[in-house]
């Protein structure tokens, strides 16, 4: 009975989340994955773009795409004029069987990626977050971050606050939360900025959470305790911030293992094993969220 009703409220939730208007969000990823798969952009090239440059590039993509008229069947009549009739229909009748072959070689190739897609939604939890759709022109917007300060007001209260460089500023308590409202850009300047403070000091404190996030996520070495100890941790969920690029393993240690989903981290076998025997947890289905899922399991296998 309580099954039933998870699900129930599951698929309310996620036909709710459909209704709304797409948010930035949802946008930049839909543009991406056109870009990856019809103009045949790799994820490093579009990686820390902002909401403007991806829409240029979709625009552009999008009016070749459309504006493009095939020539090779004019040719291929005009060469057919100057011989005789026979050659022409012999001519024709292996253009229409290879066009047959290729759209047959193409349902199945679709096929065949429908059902692998399918077996990965398997292994993903959509959990639509609290994001408000915003127009495109507003999209554009963005200030990068420019300084950050730790703010400890006590042994209990304490928080990292971003400030962008119009002067805005906005608290988190951890680099998790940061994830919510960051791409991929925000995790750069932040690690630029925080790196360039500890050129000569040591971190200490509050610091050395933050600063020993942004060391796993762009320095990772073996030799960290933070993989070493892999084998004495229990994952409790991983969860994909696809706006960023960033994922995140949850122990029950309440450690918190960050990393970028293009890059290659010292996880054991049984690591992935874990993480795919639960379930991803995303925002939306993405392009991003199966790339990720594809490599887990391309790992397992190893």
């Amino acid at each position: 009975m309580i099954a039933e009703r998870k699900r129930f409220f599951a698929a309310q939730r996620a036909a709710e989340q459909r209704s709304k208007p797409p948010t930035k969000t949802q946008m930049s990823n839909r543009m991406c994955t056109y870009l990856k798969n019809i103009g045949g952009y790799k994820h490093n090239q579009l990686k820390g773009k902002s909401y403007e440059e991806i829409q240029k590039l979709f625009d552009k993509t999008y009016k070749q795409v459309n504006s493009f008229v095939p020539m090779a069947s004019d040719d291929k009549e005009k060469g057919s004029e100057k011989k005789a009739g026979g050659s022409r229909k012999k001519t024709l009748a292996k253009n229409r069987a290879g066009e047959k072959q290729s759209k047959e070689s193409y349902k199945r190739q679709k096929m065949e990626d429908d059902a692998e897609k399918e077996e990965l939604r398997a292994h993903l939890d959509i959990i639509p977050g609290d994001d408000v759709a915003v127009s495109v022109e507003s999209l554009a917007t963005k200030y990068p971050i420019v300084y950050w300060k730790t703010r400890v007001l006590s042994e209990d209260k304490m928080y990292y606050e971003i400030i962008r460089a119009n002067r805005s500023t906005k608290s988190y308590k951890i680099f998790t939360k940061m994830l919510d409202d960051f791409d991929r850009q925000d995790v750069l300047d932040l690690y630029r900025l925080v790196k360039e403070r500890f050129e000569t000091t040591n971190p200490e404190g509050y610091d050395k959470l933050l600063w020993g996030d942004l060391i796993t996520v762009f320095e990772p070495s073996k030799d960290d305790e933070v993989w070493k100890a892999q084998q004495d941790y229990t994952l409790i969920s991983w969860r994909l911030f696809d706006s960023c690029g960033i994922y995140v393993l949850l122990m029950d240690t309440g450690i918190a293992i960050h990393m970028l989903v293009e890059k290659t981290y010292p996880l054991t076998q049984e690591t992935h094993s874990r993480m795919l025997s639960g379930k991803l947890e995303v925002d939306n289905e993405s392009e991003i969220a199966f790339e990720l899922l594809r490599f887990t399991r391309s790992q397992i296998k190893k």
